[in-house]
């Protein structure tokens, strides 16, 4: 991408005889002659709450109750969270609009397992992403892994196992369906069915296309154990599986909406997906994360002046057909890379929200850094800046959080397959809770993050509110702070001033303060200094003005108080760019202590 810079901004370390502080950007207002002063980010970590969310999902819950359960796509569920979305905008002063696109997607034909005599055809799903059987069905011996938990999550599982020409009988839990999918592919079995291990039906995915695949359904733990206890009685270890589908042609949509002011060639952009799946209301996954961003959206306008006064401009996305294989993200960034690849260029780093309210909730970060997991995807540079922005907030308010895998397996995918720096943050979905984890965050060992994901459960009633206030926050602060500034993740922001110093000093009697800066932009920077007591309104004790400063160049100014001592004070440095023919400064202020010279 443009704007990317190598080099790392990062306040310089002061000499030990210095006496410095934090740097602090100057209140909000307008700069002298019209020029537009840096602001302090909203405080929408505390405007974004939990409670607000949660009044959302109940509307959400209750277009679910009037629509037949579901919001999945082309649904009267999904048109009505579209416009309870676009009306929810519409009021904040957005001009919310609708991305239609078509996509072919399977429609299942015959969907059926039997294994050791039990039948399952109700509540059983085909794998997302699994090939589909010759019409019939494919037929072999009942094979499980060998592990205690018959979870095949590693090839070993599988050792000494005669798998060939097998249908594997595999339980859900550990490590996701892909591997399990993946191993017992590998061992020679030519279907797999998956089973709950917990109550409910499964409907599992494999996250993307793959050769390796082999046909795959999942079934209800109810089902797996009755297969279970038939072998154990002595049924026939055989099994068959059928699932066989016809391709259709749909129609959904995407909401865009973004705020009217802030720079359009700096874009934050932030998404959810908006559709649930066919057989629940979908309030977790993903009515969490869609709701969550819609409360910032409004609060953002809110305290923003409609959305004028924000540096950089944020663009929402409520993405449709994400259950159906990410199809309404891919298409956005798709059709961009092809008709307006300016545009996306534009776009500085992506927040995706995929759950953010699980029951038995984790708060995870996408590791970008890959700090706990590597990536199975390449991560794109400032992707692991942007995961900078919620550690640090959540390590500012002591709140404990993990990484999750940097897998590209939500809407995300389409952003850095582009190179668009991006990160998010998810409460958990079908992986089960460590006891680590409850340590952290209390719980339950042993089940799944969502015990009632992609489920008819998956309904208010089983939103965890805490998950959700402290993920609902910390989406708020996100937005905020890269509202105003992106400058750590792709260089861009205001005017940045490096390695400000200011010390009061003694030359001959006389107390001087001394101020030392340094352009820490690409491009030159007009910088005005000035030192002044603490008190406000004070009478500078100086003020110089450094015209076109080079990039990384340093400037020293000292200014003479003309006393013997001096009281505590401030020092104050502002950056002047000129931008695309408009001109933007960040002021920076730095106190110095008090000194005597007698």
């Amino acid at each position: 991408m443009r704007h990317v810079r190598s080099r790392t901004i990062v306040p310089s370390v002061a000499a030990a005889s210095l006496v410095l502080a934090a740097l602090t950007v100057a209140p909000a207002g307008a700069a002298p002659g019209g020029v537009r002063a840096a602001v302090d980010p909203p405080p929408l970590s505390d405007l974004v709450t939990g409670p607000a969310v949660m009044d959302r999902l109940e509307d959400l819950q209750a277009i679910a109750d009037a629509n037949g359960g579901t919001r999945a796509l082309e649904t009267p569920g999904y048109e009505a969270s579209a416009a309870y979305v676009e009306q929810a905008l519409t009021d904040a002063g957005y001009a919310p609009e609708r991305q239609y696109f078509t996509f072919e997607e399977p429609v299942i034909d015959a969907l059926s397992a039997t294994a050791a005599g039990v039948e399952v055809t109700e509540s059983i799903y085909p794998a997302a992403f699994a090939p589909d059987t010759p019409e019939g069905g494919v037929t072999g011996p009942l094979v499980q892994p060998s592990d205690d938990l018959v979870q095949g999550c590693t090839a070993e599982t599988w050792d000494g196992v005669e798998a060939t020409g097998g249908v594997a009988l595999v339980s859900r839990g550990t490590c996701p369906f892909s591997d399990k999918v993946l191993f017992a592919s590998q061992a020679g079995a030519v279907a797999v069915i998956l089973y709950n291990n917990t109550d409910g039906a499964l409907s599992p995915t494999l996250g993307a296309d793959d050769d390796a695949w082999v046909p795959t359904v999942g079934i209800t733990q109810a089902d797996g154990q009755a297969i279970l206890a038939a072998l154990a009685d002595g049924a026939a270890p055989e099994a068959t599986v059928e699932v066989v589908t016809h391709v259709e042609e749909f129609e959904t949509f995407n909401v865009i909406a973004q705020t009217p002011g802030g720079r359009d060639d700096n874009v934050v952009m932030v998404g959810a997906h908006l559709d649930g799946v066919e057989d629940g209301p979908g309030i977790n996954d993903n009515g969490s994360g869609s709701m969550a961003i819609l409360e910032v959206a409004v609060q953002l306008a809110e305290a923003t002046d409609g959305g004028q006064d924000v540096e950089n401009a944020v663009r929402f996305a409520w993405w449709g057909a994400e259950e159906v294989g990410l199809v309404g993200s891919t298409h956005y960034v798709d059709d961009l890379a092809a008709n307006d690849p300016g545009a996306l260029d534009d776009i500085a780093t992506y927040l995706n929200f995929d759950m953010v309210g699980s029951p038995n909730y984790i708060i995870g970060v996408y590791d970008a850094d890959e700090s706990t997991y590597p990536a199975p995807v390449d991560v794109p540079a400032g992707s692991p800046e942007t995961e900078e922005v919620f550690t640090d907030y959540f390590d500012g308010i002591d709140q404990p959080w993990v990484d999750t895998e940097f897998s590209g397996r939500s809407d995300y995918q389409a952003f850095i397959v582009n190179g668009i720096p991006a990160s998010g943050l998810f409460t958990g979905a079908d992986d089960v809770k460590t006891a680590e984890e409850v340590a952290l965050f209390g719980g339950t060992e042993g089940i799944t993050h969502d015990p009632n994901y992609h489920s008819p459960l998956d309904t208010i009633d089983n939103v965890d509110p805490a998950a959700l206030d402290i993920m609902s926050r910390a989406i708020g602060h996100a937005v905020a702070s890269l509202s105003e500034d992106t400058f750590a993740i792709n260089g861009v922001g205001n005017p940045r001033v490096d390695g400000i110093e200011a010390q009061a000093r003694c030359l001959d009697g006389t107390a001087y303060v001394a101020i030392r800066a340094t352009n820490g932009e690409a491009a030159p920077a007009d910088l005005r200094i000035t030192a002044r007591p603490a008190a406000q309104g004070a009478t500078p004790y100086g003020d110089k003005k450094v015209s076109s400063l080079a990039p990384g160049k340093n400037v020293y100014q000292s200014f003479s108080t003309r006393a013997s001592s001096v009281e505590a004070g401030i020092a104050t440095v502002a950056a002047y760019q000129w931008r695309n023919g408009d001109s933007v400064y960040q002021q920076y202020t730095v106190p110095f202590d008090a000194i005597s010279c007698t």
